[in-house]
């Protein structure tokens, strides 16, 4: 007979507990298991196995254990810089979705079975079986061949093999590349006892249809740059200050999309190193955001989809060119491409930052929480489609102030925490605000002189645009920690 998944003893009773607590309960009895001693990193390991075996992936990439699982990295970092009972927010909210999930009849009932890996006979043999079944998208297939080979492949090979799938069909759907690639970097957080579990649902996704459209402008410039072989360095150093400010000073200020990949593989053809241009793609993308004048709270991929690119570039086992491709095709995204349809000239508004006066590090801090917390309300009764959605003029009065800051060189330390008590609020975007959240501080950390403040100014921007969302879970969690 099939049979579900079944966890360790120490971890079981958690995962039912998050499958069977009914949605009106979850969010007061998560909080006191919380106080009573179970610990944040705990809880969010209950959570992703309980959403990925509990929750079916419907059509589309919304629902399912897909955003929840990808945002634990942002989650547990989120709550390890936040203090007291405030930390213990972003974690109920990750539960809170999860369960949401598990019992919405979009996505439940359902139970991801336990069954054995098939044997192909061989590595070659079960890559060759695991091709046939993508190109037919026997996604149950491909689940049982992957389990075989996580088993006799060193773990990051299969990732690399996966990857192969996965990034391109980026160009049909951002999340074919997202899920696999943050459920991968989920397992340094929560470790590696459940990679076998948590990556099922990733391959089951990734492998069903479409196939992926032949991305031959990618390939063209593969070619014509030799990048295969011209492309021989890893590390970035500050002999590449000029070249890597180059580069993202152009990518940020492209017209159409479709120029970046030509920008970025005469860099690699001209010596710049892989990291070199995964920082330069950072500083490029991060410039978009700020021109960008969208308004749809999901809409940041852009961050989200350069800094876990720059991640796998980092990892050992990742073939030369699938990190190529990570560079070439971050543009490729629908959510991504769709930017580039609604851009100002530039990322700065001089007179609006002329207008403003002069202000203390704590007076500036003051007035950006207050812009982002003032916020217009939306209106969803005239948004159409939440794509299209565009940005108050407000949001840009917000991004003014978080550059006034910076221009000041204050302490990006106090404006950081900051927007982490802020993202706190969020139960509308499904991890999309947690993600970003996170992002714009590893990019601002991981960015160079003079160009990683602009992170921080997204940060802000991607507050603003969220402000005034649906806050329900937040609300709630308010009165019980008030208490």
């Amino acid at each position: 007979m099939p049979r579900p998944v079944q966890f360790s003893a120490s971890i079981e009773p958690l995962v039912r507990f998050i499958e069977d607590t009914p949605p009106a309960e979850i969010v007061d009895r998560t909080l006191e298991k919380l106080r009573n001693g179970t610990s944040v990193k705990e809880m969010l390991t209950a959570s992703a196995l309980a959403v990925s075996r509990s929750s079916d992936l419907p059509p589309g990439h919304h629902g399912g254990p897909l955003h929840p699982v990808v945002g634990i990295h942002a989650i547990g970092h989120l709550a390890e810089r936040l203090q007291g009972e405030n930390r213990l927010m972003p974690v109920v909210q990750h539960v809170a979705l999860s369960n949401k999930h598990i019992h919405h009849p979009a996505m439940g009932p359902y139970m991801l079975l336990d069954f054995e890996p098939e044997d192909c006979g061989t590595i070659e043999k079960a890559k060759e079986a695991f091709a046939i079944a993508c190109n037919r998208g026997e996604s149950n297939k491909a689940d049982h061949i992957f389990l075989w080979l996580w088993d006799n492949m060193p773990e990051t090979e299969v990732l690399d093999l996966l990857l192969s799938v996965a990034i391109p069909k980026n160009i049909v759907d951002d999340h074919y590349f997202a899920y696999p690639a943050f459920t991968w970097r989920v397992l340094d957080y929560v470790g590696k006892e459940h990679m076998k579990f948590l990556m099922r649902p990733v391959v089951r996704y990734v492998t069903r249809f479409p196939t992926a459209p032949a991305i031959l402008d990618i390939e063209e410039v593969i070619e014509e740059n030799d990048l295969l072989n011209k492309v021989t360095r890893q590390k970035t150093g500050e002999d590449e200050n000029e070249a890597v400010g180059a580069l993202g000073e152009a990518i940020g200020a492209v017209e159409k999309f479709t120029e970046i990949p030509k920008l970025i593989g005469k860099a690699l053809a001209d010596g710049l190193s892989l990291e070199g241009a995964g920082e330069a793609l950072s500083i490029g993308a991060a410039t978009l955001f700020m021109r960008s004048k969208g308004g749809n709270p999901m809409d940041v991929h852009l961050h989200t989809s350069i800094n876990i690119r720059r991640y796998l570039i980092g990892l050992d086992g990742i073939n030369l060119k699938n990190k190529i491709l990570l560079l070439l095709t971050w543009h490729s995204g629908p959510e991504i491409r769709s930017t580039a349809f609604r851009m100002n000239p530039s990322p700065f508004d001089p007179e609006g930052l002329k207008k403003l006066p002069p202000r203390t590090q704590p007076e500036l801090l003051v007035a950006i929480r207050h812009s982002i917390m003032s916020q217009p309300e939306t209106d969803w009764s005239k948004v159409a489609n939440l794509g299209q959605l565009m940005a108050v003029p407000e949001v840009q009065e917000a991004a003014n102030l978080a550059q006034q800051y910076v221009d000041y060189g204050y302490d990006e330390k106090p404006l950081i925490m900051l927007l982490a008590e802020i993202v706190c609020r969020d139960n509308f975007t499904e991890m999309h605000a947690f993600k970003h959240h996170q992002s714009i501080i590893e990019e601002y950390y991981s960015t160079r002189e003079p160009y990683r403040g602009r992170h921080l100014v997204c940060g802000v921007r991607a507050a603003a645009i969220s402000s005034n969302k649906s806050t329900g879970v937040f609300d709630k969690l308010l009165e019980l920690i008030d208490d």
